[in-house]
């Protein structure tokens, strides 16, 4: 195993460890997420048409989205806290599949990548939408959260294939 395939997030005696960040350079960082979530057509026409009896969902959810991305440093224990530079989120009705997908990008200056606070606004995004219309669709459901793109840091840019 190469130092790239370690788990750096445990010591030599297998305890829980906050990987220390004190030396690395800070480089300009950016995370690409998306998710989907899937729903009946006539859910999604509800959104789309704002029509649902909780408020304008889409909005709500960025809002959460975003709130979520600055707060991932209480919810993921050995996450460090970032000075986020940028949170943006969209949404992409899809409405032949019945779902919405959600893309997050996040950006920071810092000296550790930004993955999990874009992984975060997007679950976070989808959670909400399901909260404020599960009262007319129980079986939505959360999929395909994944990374799409990163760059900065030593790791290089990464691009899902």
């Amino acid at each position: 195993m190469n130092d790239s395939q370690q788990l750096t997030h445990f010591d030599a005696n297998g305890a829980s460890r906050m990987v220390d960040v004190t030396a690395k350079p800070h480089s300009d960082r950016l995370a690409v997420a998306m998710g989907r979530v899937r729903m009946r057509k006539n859910t999604l026409g509800l959104i789309l048409d704002r029509k649902m009896a909780k408020g304008d969902v889409l909005e709500v959810a960025r809002l959460a989205g975003i709130m979520a991305a600055k707060r991932v440093d209480d919810l993921i224990p050995l996450c460090h806290s970032l000075n986020l530079s940028s949170v943006e989120l969209s949404f992409e009705p899809e409405v032949e599949a019945g779902t919405i997908k959600i893309i997050a990008r996040v950006r920071c200056h810092g000296p550790t990548g930004v993955e999990m606070e874009a992984l975060t606004a997007v679950s976070v995004a989808g959670l909400t939408i399901y909260d404020m219309c599960k009262a007319v669709d129980r079986e939505m459901s959360l999929e395909g959260i994944c990374l799409l793109e990163k760059s900065g840091g030593r790791s290089g840019h990464f691009t899902r294939s």
